[in-house]
């Protein structure tokens, strides 16, 4: 503390202790003479009053002065310390590094829920938004760590920067448990050779060509003394663009006001719409505006069904034959997608006296239904009826190359597109796109039977 500073503080408290002395002998006086103060008496005691204002303004000018000098000695102890000495700070001073700022944040923006502790209680809070703008009473300050009111209902024009229209983001926490559960319940999207993009597009190298060919990479063995022989890649290219999947949802008023009814409601259902369109695209999309499936394409291989078959009938032989068309390296990622009216027959599938069939044991969560052959069984809807072309397949879906949007589920409401209905809209889209990494089926080295990661069974009616 400066030796100024020390001294007008301790005038300070003369004059405040003078003050106090004469008020008190002066009240004493008055009250013993029943009368009250004369006006020379409040003139003095004015006059004391204003010394001690004059004095604390020059103490607040004296502590002002002394703090300005020490961030000016601290900034100059920086610069003089970039040479490489670290000089102690001023006293009353403490270093701060040039061009250091301050800055500050919501602790709510921290909170991947944003501070909710549901799904239903943000939609609630939704709910409450849409009646304070008509009756102007204050909204949910929670909705202000989203952003706030968001341009972009659903309209007529497309267009990448569209949001919805007087909502709200919904909390990344949430849409982040929304993305999660798509992937869950033996999802075949995680099958895939999945590659998440920044952008709208990726454009894949590829290449077709075997090691027993006749073109691309190859290895000659080589006399003592010769030249070489040259080889190079043949590559093609794969163009993949995001296609874009939307679940709308509109939510009744009367459900918004069970929180947590809302949140068990919507946040399942949304997943497993997402899910099922985007397993179906997987296996049969056509590549209009959807993934171009790998069931779809020409790299598929369709196993004959055996001389005299009963119609939807599915055998061991059958079985087999599939297992044998798998491209090599494909048996120990192959997955059996079957419809659930072929299931009672595996139970009977025997080679010899030695069961094919291995149903999960109790508490099994991989593969629920158990093993055929060795390779998980997974019983989809996404399987044709029983006895059709697609009831059972033998897939390798690494052999899938998929892209998707590297945020993932993207979500956000809507107060203003259902008004009419008195609803909410809830709003995910997924942007997504593949297609099989094989153009058509591959020649093996001898035989005539072609390979491929994609196998199905011919009809049997």
């Amino acid at each position: 503390m400066s030796t100024k500073l020390r001294a007008l503080q301790a005038k300070k408290a003369e004059l405040v202790a003078a003050a106090r002395k004469f008020n008190d002998e002066t009240d004493a006086k008055a009250q013993a003479e029943n009368r009250a103060w004369t006006d020379e008496e409040q003139q003095q005691y004015a006059a004391m009053r204003d010394s001690i204002a004059a004095t604390s303004a020059a103490i607040d000018r004296e502590q002002a002065l002394i703090a300005e000098e020490a961030g000016l000695n601290a900034v100059a102890q920086m610069a003089g310390g970039a040479v490489g000495q670290n000089a102690p700070p001023s006293a009353g001073g403490v270093p701060i590094p040039t061009g250091a700022r301050i800055s500050v944040e919501e602790n709510s923006d921290r909170d991947p829920n944003r501070g909710f502790r549901s799904l239903g209680e943000y939609a609630m809070a939704v709910r409450g938004a849409a009646f304070s703008q008509r009756t102007g009473q204050p909204m949910d300050q929670r909705l202000a760590a989203l952003g706030g009111m968001q341009a972009a209902a659903p309209s007529t024009f497309g267009g990448e920067s569209n949001g919805a229209d007087g909502g709200f983001l919904i909390p990344p926490g949430f849409s982040t448990n929304l993305w999660t559960l798509s992937l869950e319940e033996q999802a075949l999207l995680p099958l895939t050779d999945r590659l998440p993009v920044s952008g709208n597009s990726m454009s894949i190298p590829k290449d077709e060509t075997t090691p027993w060919g006749s073109n691309g990479i190859r290895a000659y063995w080589q006399g003592e003394a010769t030249a070489g022989t040259p080889t190079k890649p043949v590559l093609g290219r794969t163009e993949l663009k995001l296609k874009k999947l939307m679940a709308l949802v509109p939510m009744s008023d009367e459900l918004m006001n069970d929180a947590v009814a809302l949140g068990a409601y919507l946040t399942p259902n949304m997943a497993r719409s997402i899910r099922w369109k985007t397993d179906e695209a997987v296996l049969f999309g056509s590549g209009a505006g959807v993934p171009f499936g790998a069931l779809s394409g020409g790299a598929v291989v369709t196993v004959d069904k055996e001389t005299d078959q009963a119609a939807a009938t599915f055998n061991v032989t059958n079985a087999s034959k599939m297992i044998a068309r798998l491209l090599p390296g494909s048996y120990g990622r192959a997955v059996w997608l079957i419809n659930n009216d072929v299931l009672p027959q595996l139970f009977t599938m025997v080679l010899g006296n030695v069961p094919v069939y291995l149903p999960a044991s109790e508490g099994a969560k991989s593969n629920p239904y158990g093993t055929l052959m060795g390779r998980p069984v997974i019983v989809t809807q996404h399987a044709k009826s029983i006895g059709t072309q697609g009831d059972v397949s033998l897939v390798d879906l690494s052999q899938y190359q998929s892209i998707e949007s590297k945020g993932g589920i993207q979500t956000a409401t809507s107060m203003h597109l259902y008004f009419d209905a008195d609803a909410v809209a809830f709003r995910a889209t997924f942007r997504v796109d593949g297609q099989p990494k094989l153009a058509a089926p591959v020649s093996p080295a001898n035989g005539s039977n072609t390979l491929s990661p994609f196998v199905q069974l011919q009809t049997r009616s």
